[in-house]
């Protein structure tokens, strides 16, 4: 029989982002970036005027904090460990929203800090990759977690035999992050790794249906 399946996303799950990208944009690009609820492109002003940041600029500044400034990237308290306690039952495969491009450095990055696991890149909602990779394992019992409420959407939508779980780990945004639970795409809402490893681990042994 296989062994479980646990596919995580990366940036607010197992590292820190948003609040380096807020540094970075502070002293690099005099860019104020409040991290209060509003729509990602919204939340940013250049300083000294009133205008949003294009769309264009926002992506193109993500793009440069990834390939600059991920070395900046903290763990999220209690993720190294609790990935490195599922490796001993589970499978682990971390399923990232990054060019492909990135995925080499991204790789590199956890493995840094502890992590040596499978790296897949994706782009959109991630329903689809996630698909793939079940496929491709063929484990019975799978946990899928991400900060992201649409991608527990995507993931409910193309493959509802995994349990879902929403986790946002940056504690200056996870009340405003949409929550997964609420809307119905997620089995459980939980945002930080003391909690979050229990269930986990009762869902992959079959204790929860």
């Amino acid at each position: 029989m296989k062994r479980p399946l646990v596919v995580t996303d990366c940036d607010e799950v197992l590292l820190h982002m948003v609040r380096h990208f807020r540094d970075w944009l502070d002293t690099e690009h005099d860019i104020d970036f409040a991290l209060n609820g509003d729509p990602f492109v919204q939340s940013m002003r250049r300083r000294g005027s009133d205008a949003e940041v294009a769309k264009e600029e926002v992506w193109s500044l993500l793009g440069g904090f990834f390939d600059t400034q991920m070395d900046r990237q903290e763990p999220i308290e209690g993720a190294i460990e609790a990935i490195r306690d599922l490796q001993r039952e589970a499978d682990v495969v971390v399923l990232t929203n990054l060019v492909d491009e990135r995925n080499a450095a991204r790789r590199r990055q956890l493995e840094a800090l502890g992590i040596a696991a499978p790296v897949f890149t994706n782009q959109g909602p991630k329903g689809d990759a996630l698909s793939r990779i079940v496929e491709e394992h063929g484990a019975e019992r799978i946990v899928f977690i991400d900060d992201i409420a649409q991608h527990h959407r995507s993931a409910m939508e193309v493959a509802p035999q995994v349990h879902r779980l929403h986790f946002c780990g940056e504690p200056s945004i996870s009340p405003y992050v949409p929550c997964a639970l609420e809307a119905g795409h997620a089995h459980a809402r939980i945002d930080n790794w003391a909690e979050a490893l229990p269930w986990i681990r009762e869902t992959l042994h079959g204790e929860k249906a």
